[in-house]
């Protein structure tokens, strides 16, 4: 890992990467950073959210599957996920959360069963459909103002989103109508020239 740091450390200025993107595609394949599933190492999270910071979208282990997270308050980086993956706009984008308050920020009209279920069910694989806040931008939920939400039993996920300081979206790292991904290899080849990095940890689900 220090190794891996180091050698990462050319590629930033004060701190921030500075990759140029050219035509949508990075002059080089995804960097693919090995992360602790358990104990996410802080220096890879933090280095992980200073892309997203800048509008990068990136692809990271879930619970389930490999997700493409970017800033879904944004709409530069919500538009890049729809030019990463080639998914029609009118196909809302799912959010991972770390906390019953970043539902409530994102949500308006709670359900009166959302917290029974929140509380039986999440950290887990449950999505929760509700009203959107007007936080989100309108791209995010396909115009709909609907937005699926799920907070995932993963620390990757959850130490991102609390070093970032926002929610993420969550859909999954593939090509539009390819198979899913649940490995960092498998995201590699479908989307390897379309974004700057990939945390790995493993195989998922």
């Amino acid at each position: 890992m220090r190794a891996a740091l180091r050698a990462l450390s050319g590629l930033c200025v004060g701190g921030e990467p500075h990759f140029p993107k050219e035509d949508g595609v990075y002059p080089l394949s995804a960097e693919v950073l090995k992360v602790d599933a358990q104990n996410p190492d802080k220096r890879t999270i933090r280095y992980a959210a200073s892309w997203l910071r800048r509008g990068a979208v990136i692809a990271i282990p879930t619970d389930t599957l490999y997700a493409l997270a970017a800033d879904p308050v944004n709409l530069a980086a919500v538009e890049e996920i729809f030019r990463v993956k080639g998914r029609p706009e009118s196909r809302a984008l799912p959010i991972l959360i770390n906390s019953l308050a970043q539902a409530r920020a994102l949500s308006r009209d709670l359900p009166g069963n959302f917290y029974r279920l929140a509380q039986a069910c999440w950290p887990g694989p449950l999505t929760v459909v509700v009203e959107a806040s007007n936080r989100l931008p309108l791209k995010v939920t396909a115009n709909t103002r609907r937005i699926a939400l799920r907070w995932p039993k993963n620390e990757v996920v959850c130490s991102l989103i609390e070093e970032l300081g926002v929610p993420l979206t969550g859909t999954s790292a593939n090509l539009s109508g390819s198979s899913t991904c649940a490995s960092a290899q498998e995201v590699l080849l479908q989307l390897g020239d379309r974004i700057p990095m990939i945390l790995e940890s493993g195989e998922t689900g």
